[in-house]
């Protein structure tokens, strides 16, 4: 069953951010005007696949011919290596794959479909070395794989190779045991009529060829309604993608593309493929497919490449090359994608998917393309194939800048603790290099690749990591649980929750590059270090130093999300979605704010709710002009100045009916916390309170139709407004309140313009039990790290996750802020200190400890 797919916006309309050249061109092969169909290179060749049938096998330092691999009798369609094993496969129209040394540059065996010529073309190939096995797509719909785990280079007998047969009584291949046609002589298995180059004898190819035949045991029969054109492996294994330096991971995923649209995800495992889901381009033919990390690229037949996620299972973004010009290669250099395209045009995008280069490289169709790298890994090129008959090799060079390839590596144990410091702050300069700016559509794939290095990170200090999906196109939710061990009684569950994404960085203002983690003075600055970062770094550092020296008894499950910046949007839905995989917990933990000082340490026990609302008032016609029309036309903004105006007193209070009869009233407990803040803010205990424990209203901005100067009379105006609310009032009820009174109020002044008033966005309020075990431990945890008393503070503003999260699993929350309350928060130079973050961690590492202990009710 295919899901459907909303596409998100295209990137169609994103500016070149750079001018930079295109490639310089190295060189140009061709010796046949043949279409050059299929690519494959090596530290020493270049492999070129086409009509003519022959493999052709260029010296990579030279650039010259060197041999030609014979012996297909159809165009050449598929090129692929297997760099452990020595060899080239190669895959055609003749129904058939032929296994090639890269050293001896010699035939090793012949692979047939099962089915044989029934399986048609033989579009595409993938080499899996941590199954050791080929999958071979193909024309009549079906995927086939073979595997050679087995198998030895220059084994002269024939054996079992995983399940294919290859016995020596094989059976007669009409093509490869054939005679020359004028003899009139049937095939036989005496025939070896091999042709290759003539340096190769009939002797050697007798002693080294096998002849495999792919079982009905390695097929899966219409894998796709129509041709499997393309494939590729996650994670890639191809050079440039940033994954060739790494061991194949355990877990890995053939990935296929079709011409029925689609674009399948299936599980490689010993016994074959699990298909695991699947995508619908709805944009044509998929006709290329490229890999990095946990990204797929799928070309289409209309000039669309799908950009897809695999774990979360998402289109991430569609990437318009040209409008209706088949992007029939895709290859891929760390953090650049290069799209080749029907009209001899390649295209160079960005990891933000801004296309930074653009030019002609042949006279015709691109139809393949590699990214090769010397043997030193030094320089890397580009090779291009077209129906012009030329091979061409581009210089390319890998960006320095906005390079997610090496964001995305997760070494967290440094080499030298002199010069990367201790796991927390490498780890934490890693996580603020990746601007993961939720308010900035171009910072989308950032946010993306911030949560992918997170769920590495988390993996590496030892959790159990994952990403869920949010909303179409929003950013994901990392899930990454640290389990403890067990003891005599069953374990708490603590979630600390935070959020990876951050508020833009504009330079100005900045002392040092906002995503580059700079030391000063005792601080570490650079945007989000201390909101959120920099505690989402300690927590987890702390589990995993506890994790380590096996004294962690709670498990501790994080869940980070990438737009709380921007108002959460699908966190309440993917929570509700994927509460079975979180579990159930017994308190909320997080660190999302600052304290009221410099010191002492501070936990934070409330927090405020949030209406924000839009009003709107038109006047049904154009924007006038005031000389002709002032005096006789009803104004929309004469209307909007009356309708605000009522909405507090003269005294400055709300003037909503009934706004503050539900409000809590103020406790003798909660007026001696705030004569003890007062002696340490110097600020009158009343100022915080109307802060912190009051409801208040704010009319945040007033917009106008037309060029807004002041001769124009506007159609249209329209405000937002803001309503903070406390204890015990009820979030809809007030939202409900708002729209009520702001309808009656203008109904009331019988204008002709029409009004109008939507509820944008709701919080509802927190507090904190300050005599629940829970926060007793936190306080216990401070208090014994810091040797003070903690200062107990409320907030004004608004964390909507937090109240969503205890009424969904229903236990307390609580809040430990770690940043000082001069560290910048949303503002140029964010900082944290140094200090705060190492004993926020040790603070993390005791509330843990006696967390343990804990064996209450969730309350």
């Amino acid at each position: 069953m295919v899901d459907a797919v909303v596409v998100p916006h295209p990137s169609v309309s994103r500016p070149i951010r750079s001018a930079a050249p295109p490639p310089r061109l190295l060189h140009s092969l061709g010796h046949e005007n043949k279409s050059v169909l299929s690519l494959m290179a090596n530290a020493d060749h270049i492999f070129t696949g086409g009509q003519c049938q022959d493999i052709g096998v260029w010296d990579k330092h030279t650039f010259t011919l060197k041999t030609s691999l014979r012996g297909h009798t159809g165009s050449i369609l598929a090129l692929e290596i297997a760099e452990e094993k020595g060899w080239l496969f190669s895959a055609s129209g003749d129904s058939t794959v032929r296994v090639w040394s890269t050293v001896t540059l010699r035939p090793v065996c012949i692979l047939n479909p099962y089915l044989e010529t029934g399986a048609g073309d033989l579009f595409s190939l993938v080499w899996n070395p941590v199954m050791q096995a080929i999958y071979i797509g193909c024309q009549n719909t079906s995927l086939q794989w073979q595997g050679f785990s087995k198998f030895q280079l220059g084994r002269h007998t024939h054996e079992q190779i995983d399940s294919g047969t290859s016995t020596p009584s094989r059976k007669v291949h009409k093509f490869f045991d054939s005679y020359p046609q004028y003899t009139h002589r049937p095939a036989d298995l005496q025939a070896n009529n091999f042709s290759l180059s003539p340096s190769i004898s009939q002797d050697a190819i007798a002693e080294t060829i096998s002849l495999i035949n792919i079982p009905a045991t390695n097929v899966i029969d219409s894998a796709h309604f129509g041709y499997i054109y393309c494939m590729a492996l996650v994670p890639s294994t191809r050079e440039g993608a940033g994954e060739i330096a790494q061991k194949p991971a355990n877990n890995c995923y053939l990935v296929t593309g079709s011409g029925d649209e689609t674009v399948k995800i299936w599980r490689c495992i010993p016994s074959g493929l699990n298909m695991m889901h699947s995508f619908d381009c709805q944009h044509g033919a998929v006709l290329s497919l490229a890999a990095s990390g946990e990204t797929i690229y799928a070309g289409c037949q209309d000039g669309h490449v799908k950009v897809l996620d695999v774990e979360t299972r998402t289109l991430v973004r569609s990437i318009i090359v040209q409008e209706n010009v088949d992007v029939l290669s895709l290859s891929i250099m760390q953090s650049d994608l290069y799209t080749c395209s029907a009209n001899g045009y390649i295209h160079r995008w960005s990891s933000s998917f801004d296309c930074t280069a653009s030019w002609q490289a042949h006279d015709g169709i691109v139809l393949s393309s590699v990214i090769s790298c010397s043997s030193d890994t030094k320089s890397y090129c580009l090779i291009t194939g077209a129906n012009d008959g030329f091979v061409k090799v581009w210089a390319i060079v890998p960006k320095d800048e906005d390079n997610l390839s090496q964001m995305r590596e997760v070494t967290l144990i440094s080499d030298s603790d002199a010069t990367q410091g201790d796991t927390m702050t490498y780890a934490l300069s890693k996580f603020v290099s990746i601007p993961s700016v939720s308010s900035d559509p171009s910072h989308r794939e950032d946010c993306r690749q911030a949560a992918i290095w997170l769920k590495k990170c988390l993996n590496q200090l030892g959790a159990q990591s994952a990403l869920l999906p949010t909303h179409e196109a929003g950013s994901p939710l990392v899930l990454g649980t640290f389990y403890g061990t067990q003891g005599e009684h069953p374990k708490p569950r603590i979630l600390f929750y935070g959020h990876y994404d951050v508020i833009s960085a504009p330079p100005e203002g900045w002392g040092t590059d906002p995503f580059t983690v700079s030391g000063r003075n005792g601080y570490l600055y650079g945007r989000g270090v201390t909101d959120d970062k920099g505690p989402i770094m300690a927590v987890a550092c702390a589990a995993a130093e506890l994790l380590q020296d096996r004294a962690l008894g709670v498990d501790l499950v994080f869940l980070i999300e990438g737009e709380e910046e921007t108002g959460s949007a699908g966190f309440v839905n993917a929570i509700k979605e994927h509460k079975h995989l979180i579990g159930n917990i017994d308190v909320i933990l997080l660190s999302n704010s600052t304290w009221i000082s410099e010191y002492p340490p501070c936990i934070t026990y409330g927090l405020r709710g949030v209406v924000q609302s839009t009003l709107e008032i038109a006047s049904g016609v154009p924007d006038l002009h005031s000389g002709v029309e002032g005096g006789a036309a009803p104004e929309p903004m004469f209307d909007m100045i009356r309708l605000l105006a009522t909405l507090r007193d003269g005294d400055g209070k709300v003037a909503i009916p009934s706004f503050y009869d539900s409000v809590r009233t103020q406790t003798e407990a909660e007026k001696q916390l705030y004569d003890i803040l007062s002696k340490v803010t110097k600020k009158p205990g009343s100022v915080l309170s109307s802060r912190w424990s009051e409801p208040s209203l704010t009319v945040h901005n007033i917009d106008v139709s037309g060029p807004g100067n002041s001769t124009v009379i506007p159609g249209k105006v329209t405000a937002k407004v803001s309503l903070r609310i406390v204890p015990d009032q009820e979030l809809d009820n007030v939202a409900q309140s708002l729209v009520d009174h702001l309808t009656r109020t203008f109904d009331k002044f019988r204008s002709p313009n029409q009004f109008s008033v939507s509820i944008d966005r709701k919080a509802d309020w927190w507090l904190g039990n300050l005599d629940g075990p829970w926060f007793k431990a936190l306080e216990t945890a401070v208090r014994d790290e810091w040797n003070v008393e903690p200062l107990l503070i409320r907030e004004g503003g608004s964390i909507p996750s937090i109240p969503c999260l205890e009424k969904e699993f229903g236990c307390p929350a609580l809040h430990l802020p770690l940043g000082q309350s001069t560290d910048q928060a949303h503002l140029p130079n964010e900082r944290i200190s140094l200090d705060n973050l190492s004993r926020g961690k040790a603070v993390i590492k005791r509330f843990l400890s006696i967390a343990t202990n804990i064996h209450a009710p969730a309350e």
